[in-house]
């Protein structure tokens, strides 16, 4: 409130205002006065003065400052002493300042100095200013404020009087009564009213303190007497955590943390009603050569066994078949001790093992392996002793090695079937699939197709044309085309899906085995697959997987090769063996990667850097090369780009067909004993550009030679997308009708095959002859 009161219509009167236009100031800025009698506020004054002075400008400014100089000191003295208070407010808009001496009822003297000094601006539009009543409301102002601070003052200095006057030590005393005072009434409150300490499986003592609202110092101290020495930046588990917390007066509740991972994966249990029947799936495992595929194409009345190599299954499938109207799902696994992660892994996706022993060999190392993995997984074993056609058959005999590994035959009392069969005659397999039909029918096996798919990669390989392509078991839920799905450190979209037959799908349930087409790379065989909702959130955790391989990938040391590698060994260079594996498939790929990494001993430890499939890249080689390593493919080969640069940087590049060689030689090379006795000599290369076929000759190749030539009787390989599909001899060489030894580049030749007819347009000839190397 004003120490003087200063009314509206006095304010109006004194600017030569209406009331009614104060009125409307105010009532624009503030509310409007209940009459002309009210009594102004400081700063409604304040408000009042500037608006005035904003509307009330002057014509120009050479009006203002049209005299600059003194007055005479007569003149100066006939003027009230208040007068420069009204400096500030300009003259209103539109009116002339008065001349000096003008409306003031005095003549004017002429100036006798022309000093210069402060233009002095009325703004009155007529009427005199009270200005005696201003200058008794600004002393007034003055005096309060003067007054109040001196009562401050006086206030401060009585206080300070009677802290000397009661003694410091007494002032003391009583703030100390009174923080324990505030501490017993704390502890009694946390006493009725614990604090809730919301604790993870792991937290840092410094964060816990901050949830408890204690200091470090108390924890690290709780710590200490609980025999724990930790830092505040250490890192205490949540058992630890939860005693502190206790002992220290708070209550414990376990913080849950939501990963991107639980937050994008649906693992919720499916209720019983959503549950229907599906399809068994079957895993065939048994030791090598005991006619585990050869049963499989007994029943898929398919013969794909005569085209493996070394005897071996290369790749691992999967296929559904209808035994007497129902459908039966079969994984075939190889049965080298290479490939003893596949067989692990056909044995937790499937729900019946058939055994295949061969009835002329009996129960072999890789047979009993197999049996550790059916029995790991808890899936019910069938034996199929195969091979019952031959006369040196003993199958008593395999019943009593069985039973030396668990496995007792319903015959002798136990509970495992066992079913004599021939997969070559067809004997006895229509007994093993009922059988089978039986078992998983006694299991009630059922899954939920009303949900978002998850289930396993069987398989997976990178097509040249289709790009990444992936066998998918579907376990559970419906797998559509469009789904969004992520297999590992892989993600991307279902573009398309096939059957076991080749026919296009659009959706797949449980028990369904599909080859997939979308994904952004090559999963690994083995991953869990699941189908997601949120693309990006999946990118995210993909993202997330491989920061977490990279890290636990460790730094390689320096350039090796086969022939160099004992040497280095024996100097003590050697730690480490960095060896890429690149492959024609996932499988095949990891079967190499886990064969080489058992060769580890004492003095050199072999690791796999780096293990995908397709051809031999750039990239591959430039990896070689900066980490030291030796390339080995497995039934690929490298590009031209990728030849050129191993030969400059000088990285040592190994081609097989039978994983039983690579093993070999990189473990002879270790034990100092390699001592190659051949060398590849490259002739040259041919395009396949037509395909027909000649009455008593077979498949003839037109070819045209790109580069180098092609001879009779060379090696060749035949690649497709850089993958080895035949590994033999040039049979027959033709130019035009004429049987020719050789036939140069920018050529045109026809060629044949040895014990080889699946040629292709587009397919590559590779030409070469293998060179005795002079020790």
């Amino acid at each position: 409130m004003s120490l003087v009161k200063y009314r509206v219509h006095e304010v109006a009167k004194d600017f030569g205002k209406q009331t009614k236009e104060i009125s409307d100031i105010m009532a624009k800025y503030f509310t409007a006065p209940k009459n002309h009698m009210q009594v102004l506020e400081d700063n409604e004054l304040a408000v009042i003065f500037d608006y005035l002075t904003q509307h009330n400008q002057v014509e120009s400014m050479e009006s203002v400052f049209a005299d600059v100089y003194h007055e005479p000191k007569e003149a100066k003295e006939a003027k009230p002493a208040a007068h420069d208070r009204r400096e500030r407010t300009p003259a209103p808009a539109g009116k002339k300042l008065p001349a000096p001496g003008e409306k003031s009822g005095a003549p004017v003297q002429k100036p006798v100095s022309r000093v210069p000094e402060k233009k002095i601006v009325d703004t009155r539009k007529g009427g005199a200013v009270n200005l005696e009543k201003y200058d008794e409301r600004l002393e007034n102002i003055a005096a309060g404020k003067t007054r109040q601070m001196d009562a401050g003052k006086e206030k401060f200095k009585n206080r300070g009087a009677g802290q000397r006057r009661g003694g410091g030590f007494q002032g003391n005393k009583r703030r100390q009564e009174e923080q324990d005072r505030m501490r017993r009434l704390q502890a009694e409150i946390a006493k009725k009213h614990p604090l809730t300490v919301k604790i993870p499986d792991e937290i840092a003592v410094g964060e816990l303190a901050s949830r408890m609202k204690k200091t470090g110092a108390e924890v690290v101290k709780c710590l200490m007497k609980n025999g724990v020495m930790a830092s505040l930046s250490d890192v205490i588990d949540f058992d630890t955590a939860s005693i502190i917390t206790e002992e220290l007066g708070c209550k414990v509740e376990r913080e849950i943390i939501v990963t991107i991972e639980e937050r994008l994966i649906d693992t919720a249990e499916d209720r019983k009603e959503d549950l229907l029947p599906r399809a068994p799936v079957v895993v065939v495992m048994g030791h090598v050569d005991h006619g585990k595929t050869s049963l499989l194409d007994r029943i898929r009345k398919s013969d794909v066994a005569s085209g493996e190599a070394g005897g071996i299954t290369q790749h691992i499938g999967a296929y559904q078949v209808k035994v007497k109207g129902e459908p039966i799902t079969f994984l075939d696994t190889p049965g080298h001790e290479a490939f003893t992660a596949m067989r692990a892994r056909g044995a937790m996706i499937t729900d019946v093992a058939i055994l295949v022993v061969a009835a002329d060999d009996g129960i072999m190392p890789q047979t009993i392996e197999s049996i550790s993995h059916a029995k790991a997984a808890e899936i019910p074993i069938i034996v199929a002793i195969n091979k019952m056609d031959k006369p040196a058959a003993n199958p008593d005999r395999i019943t009593q090695q069985l039973t030396e590994h668990g496995l007792v035959p319903e015959e002798w009392g136990g509970d495992t079937i066992v079913c004599p069969i021939s997969a070559k005659t067809g004997e006895g397999i229509e007994n093993l699939l009922e059988m089978v039909l039986l078992t998983a029918e006694m299991r009630e096996l059922k899954a939920n197709p009303n949900r978002s798919a998850h289930g396993a990669v069987i398989e997976a390989r990178l097509d040249k044309g289709r790009g990444p392509v992936a066998t998918l078991l579907i376990q559970n839920g419906t797998l559509r085309q469009g789904d969004v799905i992520i297999a590992g450190t892989a993600v991307g979209r279902v573009r398309a899906m096939s059957n076991a037959q080749g026919q296009k799908v659009l959706s797949a349930g449980p028990s369904v085995p599909v080859e997939v087409i979308g994904m952004g790379e090559v999963p690994s065989a083995g991953d869990d697959f699941h189908a997601v909702a949120d693309e990006r959130m999946a990118r995210e955790l993909v993202e997330q997987r491989k920061h977490e391989n990279k890290m636990a990938i460790h730094n390689a040391v320096g350039k090796v090769t086969l022939d160099n590698l004992f040497s280095q060994i024996q100097a003590g260079e050697m730690k480490n063996l960095n060896i890429i594996v690149k492959a024609d498939v996932q499988g095949s790929a990891e079967a190499v990667k886990a064969s080489l990494e058992k060769l580890t001993n004492e003095e050199v430890r072999v690791r796999v850097i780096h293990c995908a499939v397709g051809a031999i890249s750039e990239s591959d080689v430039m990896l070689a090369s900066t980490s030291g390593a030796i390339i080995v493919g497995f039934n690929v080969r490298p590009d031209n780009n990728a030849k050129e640069n191993a030969a400059r940087m000088n990285v040592d590049m190994r081609m097989y067909r039978v994983i039983y060689d690579a093993i070999n030689e990189i473990e002879t090379a270790m034990k100092g004993m390699l001592a190659p006795k051949f060398k590849e000599v490259e002739l040259g290369h041919a395009e396949v550009r037509n395909v027909f076929r000649i009455t008593g000759v077979g498949m003839v190749a037109g070819c045209y030679v790109t580069d180098g030539k092609m001879q009779r009787n060379a090696q060749m390989r035949l690649l497709r997308d850089n993958i080895v599909i035949y590994d033999g001899a040039i049979a027959s060489l033709q130019r035009f009708k004429d049987s020719v030894k050789e036939v140069a580049a920018g050529y045109e030749c026809g060629i044949t095959f040895e014990k080889f007819q699946d040629i292709k347009e587009g397919d590559m000839i590779e030409a070469f002859l293998m060179e005795q190397i002079q020790i």
